[in-house]
C-alpha cells in the first residue's frame, strides 16, 4: 500500500501539472492532451509485456524499475517544459507507469485470501486514493509558486517508493498452464465487460484531470480541491464496491456505478458552462468520485475472477490496459473536441459514454445474473 501511494502520489502531482505547463507555454488543448494521451499509450504498451517481466524476474525488480522510471525523467522538465521535451518525457514516464499499475495489482491478488479479493483491492485502491487525494492539487498549488518545485518534488515521491518495495515479499508467478482454444476464448469474452467499463469511466477522467485547470484559468486552486474531492470519494467508492463484491456478488455495483460516473461528469459540464461557484465543481466531483471509485474496483475484481488464480497477473494486464487506454483517449479525444465546440460540450460527451457503458453492463448482468 505504501509503494502504491507513493507511486500513484508521482503520477498525481504531474498528471494535471504537466498539460498546464504545455498550455502556459503557448501550446493548444489539442497538445496540452496529448501530452496524457503520450503517457497512457507508453503505458499500455508497456502494460502488454509485465505478464511476463513477472514470470521471469519478479514483482520487487519489476516495481523498482517502475518507480524509477516514473520519477527520474520529471527532472528533465526543471530545464524546458516546452512541447517535445514534455511529450519525450511523457512516454518514458507511461512505461514505468505501465510497470508499476500491472505488477502492483497483480500482487495485491497474488497476497490476498480469495473471500477477501474484493475488499484487499478495495484497501489498496483506499491507498492509492489518499495519496491523490493530496498530490492532485498539491500538484497545481506548487506549479503556481515554483514549476521547479512540482517536477522536482514530483520525481522524488515516484522514487520515494523503492524504499517500500524492499520490504514486499519475493513474490514470482508461475507461467500459467495452457489453456484449449475454447476456454481461452471464453475467458477472454468475460474480461471484454469489465474492461470497456473501467476505460469508458477513466476516459472521463482524463479528459477531466488535463482540461479542467485550463477550462477555468485563474482557478487552478479551486480546480485542485475538486480534483482532491474526486480521489477522497474514489476512496469510499472503492471500498464500498469492494465490500458489496464479497457479500452480494462482484459486479453488482458496476452499472450503478457508470450512473454515477455520468452524473458527476454531466454536471462538470455544466459547471464549466459559465462562471459557476466551486460549490457546483465539488458536488460534481463527489457524484464523479464515488462512481469512479465503484467502477475501478467492482470491474477489477470481475477480471480476476474470469481469469483465475493463475493468470492474475494477465488479469491485471488486461484491466489496467482498459484503465490507461481510456484515460489517454479520453485527454487526446476531449482535447481536440473541445477545441471545436467548447469544454461543456466536451465533457458533457465523455459522460455520454459512461451513460452507454451502463446500459450495456446492466444488460449484461440481467442475461448473466449472479
Amino acid at each position: 500500500m505504501v509503494m502504491g501511494a507513493a507511486a500513484f502520489g508521482g503520477w498525481g502531482l504531474l498528471l494535471p501539472v504537466v498539460p498546464l505547463a504545455v498550455s502556459v507555454g503557448g501550446g493548444s488543448a489539442a497538445v496540452a492532451g496529448a501530452t496524457t494521451a503520450l503517457f497512457m499509450t507508453t503505458t499500455v504498451l508497456t502494460q502488454l509485456f509485465v505478464p511476463r517481466l513477472l514470470v521471469r524476474f519478479g514483482h520487487r525488480p519489476v516495481l523498482a524499475a517502475g518507480c524509477t522510471l516514473l520519477g527520474v525523467p520529471a527532472l528533465v522538465l526543471v530545464a524546458s517544459a516546452a512541447v517535445v521535451p514534455a511529450l519525450a518525457v511523457s512516454a518514458v514516464r507511461g512505461v514505468g507507469f505501465g510497470l508499476l499499475t500491472v505488477a502492483g495489482a497483480a500482487l495485491v491478488a497474488e497476497l490476498a485470501p480469495p473471500a477477501l479479493l474484493g475488499r484487499a483491492t478495495g484497501a489498496q485502491g483506499i491507498a492509492v486514493a489518499l495519496s491523490q487525494m493530496v498530490t492532485l492539487p498539491l500538484g497545481l498549488v506548487l506549479f503556481s509558486v515554483s514549476p521547479t518545485a512540482v517536477f522536482v518534488v514530483g520525481a522524488l515521491v515516484s522514487v520515494s517508493g523503492l524504499f517500500a518495495i524492499v520490504s514486499l515479499p519475493p513474490v514470482r508467478p508461475m507461467a500459467p498452464p495452457r489453456r484449449d482454444k475454447s476456454d481461452g476464448r471464453s475467458s477472454a469474452r468475460a474480461l471484454v465487460i469489465p474492461c470497456l467499463a473501467v476505460a469508458a469511466a477513466s476516459a472521463s477522467f482524463g479528459g477531466l484531470s488535463s482540461l479542467l485547470p485550463i477550462a477555468e484559468p485563474g482557478r487552478e486552486s479551486m480546480i485542485g480541491v475538486s480534483l482532491a474531492v474526486i480521489s477522497g470519494s474514489m476512496l469510499i467508492g472503492r471500498y464500498g464496491a469492494g465490500a458489496v463484491a464479497d457479500r452480494l456478488g462482484i459486479g453488482r455495483s458496476l452499472a450503478p456505478a457508470l450512473l454515477l460516473v455520468f452524473s458527476g461528469g454531466s454536471l462538470f459540464a455544466v459547471a464549466v458552462a459559465q462562471r459557476n461557484p466551486a460549490a457546483v465543481f465539488i458536488a460534481a466531483a463527489v457524484l464523479f468520485g464515488l462512481g469512479y471509485g465503484a467502477t475501478q474496483n467492482d470491474s477489477l475484481v470481475m477480471t480476476f475472477r474470469a481469469a483465475g488464480p493463475d493468470r492474475f497477473s494477465q488479469a491485471s494486464a488486461a484491466w489496467n490496459i482498459g484503465f490507461d487506454a481510456g484515460t489517454g483517449a479520453g485527454a487526446m479525444a476531449l482535447g481536440v473536441i473541445v477545441g471545436t465546440v467548447g469544454y461543456a460540450t466536451g465533457f458533457a460527451t465523455a459522460a455520454s459514454v459512461a451513460l452507454a457503458m451502463a446500459a450495456v453492463v446492466a444488460i449484461y448482468t440481467w442475461r448473466r445474473p449472479g
